[in-house]
C-alpha cells in the first residue's frame, strides 16, 4: 500500500486532495499538520475524511515545519488521537508521553538526515518497545550497502517495520520495503513539494514502479550510474514489463564510482537480476564480469549486465542498436537517394565516450569509414585506435563532407536544448544525421538537419532499441518497442514540465 503526504498551508486545500487522492485509488494518507498555517483544526480535516489518516506533526529537526511550542504540537497530536485518528505518528523521544486511547494505532518513527545507524535492529527494537503497532525509520543513505542494511532490517523485524533511506542513493528502498515485509511505504503528493529527500511522486510509485505489484518474487533490474535522476530507463523497461506481465521491476540505482565495486559485490544480497550500465561505469564494471559477449570485449565496454547464479554477463546492446537505427532510418526514408545503410561510405562520430566508441564500432562492422572527433584529441585518438579508424579534431570536423554524421555528445540535450555540435551551414542534403540525444529528441541539430533536407535518425530510436536488446536478453522475448517509444515521449515530456 502507498500512502501518500499531504502537506498543504490551508485546511480547504487538505480536504481537496485528501478527496481527489481517495477518488483514484489510494487508500491511506498521512495529514502533515505541522504544514497548516494558523490554529490547526483537527476535527475539520478528520470529520468526513474519505480513506484512513496518518496524523502527523513533525518538528524542524525531524523535517518538518512546525513552529509552535513543543506542548502545543504535542496537544494537536493527542487531538487528532481523541478524534479517532487512524494512526498518529510518534518520534521516539516522545512516544513514551503520548499513551494509547481508543483504536489509534502508534507509529513509533525515528529520522536521521545525515546517515544511516549501523545498529538499525538494535534501533528497531527500541522503537519497537515503545508500545508501536508500527516502526518506522528514515535515514540517510551515503553508500548503497545503507540500503541493503535497512532492507534486511525490515524483514528481520518481529513489529511491523517501515525502512527508508533517504536521498537519491536511498530510492530504491522506497520501492522495496514493501518486498521485505512493510505494510507500507511513502510517496508525495506532488513531486515539486518533497517532504522528505528522495521522495517520489505517488503516480509514479503506483503507475511506473507498480508498487503493489512487487513482491518477494519480484525480481529486481534496475540502471547503476551516477548521477541517475536524470535517466529514463526505468519509465522505458516498467512500462514494457507491466505491459509484458512480467513480476520484475527496474529501479534507478546511484552509485558514485568509489562505491561500484561493493555494489556489484553485494548484488546477490538484493538480489540483482539485470542491470543496464551507464555514466560513468561503463568500463569499471568489467573487472568483476565472468563473461563478455564479443561485442564487449572489442569495444571494452559493457552496458548490460546479466546475473545467474554466480555468473556476470557482460553485453553490449548500444552498437547493433545504432547501426539497426540507422539502417531502419534510411531505409524507411530512403524511397530516393540512400535506401540502404551500405550506400553509407564515410561518418563523422561527434564525442570519445563510451556511446561513441560503441556507435564507430557498430559502423565500422559495417566497412564504413569512421572518423572519430572530440573536444578532447587524446581520447579521440585511443577510441580510434581501439576502433581502427581515424581520429581529428574537433576544429577539422568541417574540412572532409561525410555521408552520416553521428552526435555521441551531450550537446543539445536537455536543458542545453539550443547549443549544436555540428553547424547547420555544414549540413548537405545527401547527409544522414544521427543524433543520441533523446531528451529532447528533437534537438537542434535534428531540427537543424531535417529543414536542410537531411535523412534523420533520433536518439529515441536508438535508446529503445538498445532497451529492447537488453530486455531481449533478461527476459527471452521481445517487449512492445511501441509500448517503450510511448513511455520514453511521455517520460520526456513530464520532465519538461515548468517546477
Amino acid at each position: 500500500m502507498i500512502c501518500v503526504g499531504i502537506a498543504r498551508g490551508r485546511h480547504r486545500h487538505v480536504i481537496a486532495e485528501h478527496k481527489f487522492l481517495a477518488e483514484n485509488g489510494i487508500r491511506l494518507v498521512e495529514l502533515r499538520l505541522d504544514f497548516i498555517q494558523g490554529n490547526v483544526q483537527v476535527k475539520r480535516l478528520l470529520r468526513d475524511r474519505p480513506c484512513p489518516v496518518i496524523a502527523t506533526c513533525r518538528r524542524a529537526v525531524d523535517g518538518g515545519h512546525w513552529a509552535g511550542s513543543e506542548e502545543a504540537r504535542q496537544l494537536v497530536l493527542r487531538t487528532a488521537i481523541v478524534e479517532g485518528v487512524e494512526y498518529v505518528d510518534l518520534e521516539d523521544d516522545i512516544a513514551g508521553q503520548i499513551r494509547r486511547y481508543g483504536q489509534t494505532k502508534r507509529i513509533v518513527s525515528h529520522h536521521d538526515f545525515e546517515r544511516t545507524p549501523g545498529d538499525l535492529g538494535g534501533l528497531q527494537r527500541r522503537l519497537a518497545d515503545l508500545d508501536a503497532d508500527i516502526v518506522k525509520i528514515a535515514t540517510m543513505s551515503n553508500h548503497p550497502s545503507d540500503n541493503l542494511r535497512m532492507l534486511e532490517m525490515v524483514r528481520e523485524a518481529t513489529v511491523p517495520t517501515i525502512g527508508i533511506c533517504m536521498g537519491d542513493i536511498g530510492m530504491p528502498t522506497r520501492v522495496l520495503t514493501g518486498r521485505y515485509g512493510a505494510p507500507f511505504t511513502y510517496a508525495t503528493f506532488n513531486e515539486d513539494r518533497l517532504l522528505a529527500p528522495g521522495q517520489v511522486g505517488w503516480r509514479k510509485m503506483r503507475d511506473m514502479f507498480r508498487y503493489d505489484a512487487v513482491g518477494p518474487g519480484t525480481r529486481i533490474f534496475g540502471v547503476v550510474a551516477d548521477p541517475v535522476g536524470h535517466s529514463l530507463s526505468p519509465a522505458v523497461h516498467n512500462a514494457a514489463l507491466a505491459d509484458a506481465g512480467i513480476d520484475a521491476v527496474y529501479l534507478p540505482f546511484r552509485v558514485p564510482a568509489e562505491q561500484l565495486d561493493e555494489f556489484i559485490w553485494e548484488a546477490a544480497r538484493w538480489p540483482l537480476a539485470g542491470l543496464s550500465v551507464t555514466i560513468p561505469h561503463k568500463e569499471a564494471v568489467l573487472r568483476h564480469v565472468t563473461a563478455r559477449d564479443e561485442l564487449v570485449e572489442r569495444i571494452g565496454a559493457a552496458n548490460t549486465l546479466s546475473f545467474t547464479g554466480d555468473t556476470i554477463a557482460a553485453h553490449n546492446t548500444d552498437a547493433d542498436a545504432a547501426v539497426e537505427s540507422l539502417e531502419n532510418a534510411i531505409s524507411a526514408q530512403g524511397a530516393e537517394g540512400l535506401v540502404d545503410v551500405t550506400e553509407v561510405k564515410s561518418a563523422l562520430v561527434l564525442g570519445a565516450g563510451g556511446a561513441a566508441r560503441a556507435v564507430a564500432f557498430g559502423l565500422r562492422r559495417r566497412s564504413i569509414d569512421v572518423t572519430v572527433c572530440s573536444r578532447t584529441p587524446d581520447r579521440a585518438k585511443r577510441v580510434a585506435a581501439e576502433v581502427g579508424c581515424k581520429a581529428i579534431d574537433w576544429s577539422a570536423r568541417y574540412k572532409i563532407p561525410y555521408d552520416c554524421i553521428v552526435n555521441a555528445t551531450p550537446v543539445g540535450m536537455h536543458p542545453l536544448v539550443n547549443e549544436t555540435p555540428f553547424e547547420q551551414q555544414h549540413l548537405r542534403p545527401y547527409m544522414v544525421v544521427f543524433d543520441t540525444v533523446y531528451n529532447p529528441e528533437n534537438t537542434l541539430l535534428v531540427k537543424e538537419a531535417r529543414a536542410s533536407g537531411c535523412r534523420i535518425v533520433t536518439g529515441v530510436d536508438m535508446f529503445v532499441r538498445q532497451a529492447a536488446i537488453q530486455f531481449r536478453l533478461w527476459h527471452g522475448r521481445d517487449p512492445s518497442e511501441a509500448v517503450m517509444r510511448e513511455a520514453l515521449k511521455r517520460a520526456t515530456a513530464s520532465a519538461k514540465l515548468p517546477g
